[in-house]
C-alpha cells in the first residue's frame, strides 16, 4: 500500500427514522472531485428486526465487496435490497482489527442501518510518507465529535482565530 494515501474505514450509524436524501453521496463526490479523498469502497447495511443483515446496493456492481470482506460478509454476502442508491423509499487495517469491524456490524440495533465507507485520504499521502520516512508509526487517529470537543471549545476558537490572524498577516 505504499502508493496509496492513508486509509480510513468511516462507519456511520443511522436510526430507523434516517432520511437518505443523497446528501452524503453528493458530499463524497465533492471531496473526490477536489482530490481530497478517494472512495475505495462503500457498503450500506441494514439490520432487520429479526437480526438479519441486508446490504443496500450503491453504484457499481462490485462496490461494497471489500468492505463486505472486512465485515465477514464475503462469500455469504447478504442479498441486496432496495434501489441502487439509498432513499427514504428503500426501507488491524485502518486502525481497526477485522474482529472490531465485524463487531460493529453485529452490534447494530434491529431496524438501524450503517454506512461503511472505505476512504483514501489523498490529501495526506505526502504526510504519510514523511511520517513513515522518519520512522514514525501512527498509533491513534479519529474524528472528534462536538461533544468530545465541548470542554475545550473556547480554546479551539482562540486557536482558530490565531491561525487566521497569522494567515492574514502573511
Amino acid at each position: 500500500m505504499a502508493g496509496i494515501g492513508p486509509g480510513q474505514l468511516l462507519t456511520v450509524a443511522f436510526g430507523p427514522d434516517a432520511k437518505f436524501e443523497g446528501r452524503i453521496i453528493e458530499e463524497l463526490g465533492v471531496l473526490e472531485a477536489g482530490e481530497q479523498i478517494r472512495v475505495l469502497d462503500m457498503l450500506f447495511v441494514r439490520k432487520e428486526p429479526g437480526g438479519q443483515l441486508f446490504t443496500l446496493d450503491y453504484q457499481a456492481e462490485s462496490m461494497g465487496d471489500t468492505v463486505a470482506a472486512l465485515l465477514g460478509l464475503s462469500g455469504d454476502r447478504p442479498p441486496a435490497t432496495g434501489p441502487s442508491t439509498p432513499s427514504p423509499d428503500a426501507g488491524g487495517a485502518f486502525g481497526l482489527s477485522v474482529t472490531e469491524i465485524r463487531a460493529m456490524a453485529e452490534a447494530m440495533d434491529p431496524g438501524s442501518a450503517a454506512a461503511f465507507i472505505l476512504l483514501e485520504h489523498v490529501w495526506a499521502t505526502g504526510l504519510k510518507h514523511a511520517i513513515r520516512g522518519a520512522g514514525g508509526i501512527p498509533v491513534a487517529e479519529g474524528f472528534l465529535t462536538e461533544e468530545a470537543l465541548a470542554p475545550v471549545a473556547a480554546e479551539l476558537a482562540l486557536a482558530a482565530q490565531r491561525v487566521e490572524e497569522r494567515g492574514a498577516g502573511a
